[in-house]
């Protein structure tokens, strides 16, 4: 059974309130966000682990995650040996993320009408399969870059299904409780995933080639269907499928864009998913062409990012407010951090603004997925985060190729300095906005000091908009 919720110690009463709400308020109302008042002790920072659900779905998804992050690593070398080209990689990813951009809604639209856990067994059964195909080409010799191109696409197409349904799930294996804390635990694993694959896949890619790395992720879909299979089904939090009827699609858009903490956030990611979320491609081109440091100074490169977001994942588990600023100063420090990696005299130092960049992109990363999902009914939410993803994915499929076009033309340093300046200047623009509209306001403190009386001028930034 799911263990209780915290005590009162640990979440306040509004807390529990808003759950109540969020559970009885009618798809037009916009609904308060979960927030924990208090910072929770160390224990509790993963305490959506307590679930004995969400725990064998997370390590599940930690096998699969490292594996996946090999096959991402290998399949972009692959592709950048066989056509020389950068151009050729952002191709790659394009493919990957295009279907999300124009099938997303109806992704969204199949989570909410059918068992989440039926379209991820489905799902990953069929990135199995994909995935032992491209091994089998990569290990006979016989592979080419059209077979990697048509692969993509194939795999691109099972997450248009796949995403918006594991997004939903989550809030099934935990309930609304845990929500929050589970979305956390949830990037930690990616970014923990994301750590250690692209340093095995850099291994396997030196000594013995890219096939390894496909066989291994087709064996960890495999285990990942093996946990879904585990999962007690009378622990689930299921909701009850939304029926079919016209104008869903519309219905969905409409909702995000009525609610503030819907449409910023997506906007916010839509800057940053064009712009800076096609990082691989830029690392493959300053490890090949600046640093001259082959597969394995490629697999490093991105561990330093994952490392960096391990630590923001772990930041946020702990975050003690839930509020759009969060939003808007993680995209701008993301892309600030990618400025300055733009300035690196070395491998040493580009190497650590990836570890700050990682970081802030994570922390970025993990409000807007709360926010959106913790403003959405149960009803609705499948197509509010495939509207989320569509932007989030699916602008990958346009920055990659673009970004990856600057890297080969004009030069590396140039185009990530435009990867990060674009979304800082973005999230500038935004805040100045939202200020405007008293939205996001200037709120100035006095604190006192003990046994030294004084008043000392604090300044930080309040924003009103919660729900």
């Amino acid at each position: 059974m799911a263990p209780p919720p915290p005590t009162a110690a640990h979440v306040s009463q509004p807390v529990i309130d808003s759950f109540a709400a969020a559970a009885q308020a009618p798809d037009t109302a916009t609904q308060p966000i979960a927030v924990v008042s208090e910072r929770l002790p160390w224990r509790h920072t993963f305490i959506s682990l307590k679930v004995r659900n969400f725990r064998i779905f997370a390590i599940g998804h930690f096998v699969a995650v490292i594996a996946l992050w090999m096959q991402r690593i290998a399949q972009d070398w692959l592709v950048l040996q066989l056509s020389g080209s950068v151009t050729a990689v952002g191709i790659t990813v394009a493919l990957q993320f295009m279907p999300s951009l124009f099938l997303g809604p109806w992704g969204g639209m199949l989570a909410d009408r059918f068992a989440k856990r039926k379209i991820l067994i489905l799902c990953q059964s069929a990135a199995a399969l994909l995935a032992a195909a491209l091994a089998v080409l990569a290990l006979s010799q016989r592979i080419e870059v059209w077979h990697v191109y048509a692969i993509a696409l194939a795999l691109g197409l099972v997450t248009v299904v796949d995403q918006p349904a594991r997004q939903v799930f989550v809030n099934e294996l935990v309930g609304p409780q845990y929500m929050r804390n589970a979305i956390s635990v949830n990037s930690t694993t990616f970014q923990l995933g994301g750590l250690i694959g692209p340093a095995l896949a850099g291994v396997l890619l030196t000594a013995v080639g890219a096939g390894w790395a496909f066989a291994a992720n087709a064996v960890a879909c495999c285990s990942t269907v093996a946990t879904l299979l585990l999962l007690r089904k009378n622990e689930l939090h299921l909701s009850a499928p939304a029926p079919r009827r016209k104008g869903m699609l519309r219905e969905g858009f409409r909702y995000a864009l009525a609610k503030p903490t819907i449409y910023w956030p997506w906007l916010m990611a839509g800057f940053v998913a064009v712009f800076a979320m096609s990082l691989p491609v830029l690392l493959a081109a300053f490890a090949d062409h600046v640093y001259d440091a082959g597969a394995g100074g490629y697999g490093l490169l991105n561990a330093m990012v994952a490392l960096g977001a391990l630590a923001g994942a772990i930041a946020s588990a702990r975050r003690r407010n839930l509020q759009l600023r969060s939003v808007v100063l993680g995209a701008g420090m993301y892309g600030l951090m990618l400025c300055l990696s733009a300035l690196a005299p070395s491998m040493v130092w580009f190497s650590a603004a990836m570890v700050l960049s990682g970081f802030w992109c994570l922390m970025f990363l993990t409000a807007a997925n709360q926010m959106v999902q913790t403003s959405s009914n149960m009803s609705i939410r499948g197509r509010v985060m495939s509207l989320y993803l569509v932007v989030l994915i699916g602008g990958q499929a346009i920055g990659g190729p673009m970004m990856g076009w600057l890297a080969e033309h004009l030069n590396p340093h140039l185009a990530i300095f435009i990867s990060g300046g674009v979304p800082a200047l973005a999230a500038v623009t935004v805040a100045v906005v939202l200020a405007r509209r008293g939205e996001l306001t200037l709120r100035l403190k006095f604190t006192q000091r003990s046994r030294f009386p004084r008043k000392v001028l604090s300044l930080s930034v309040n924003s009103k908009v919660q729900s």
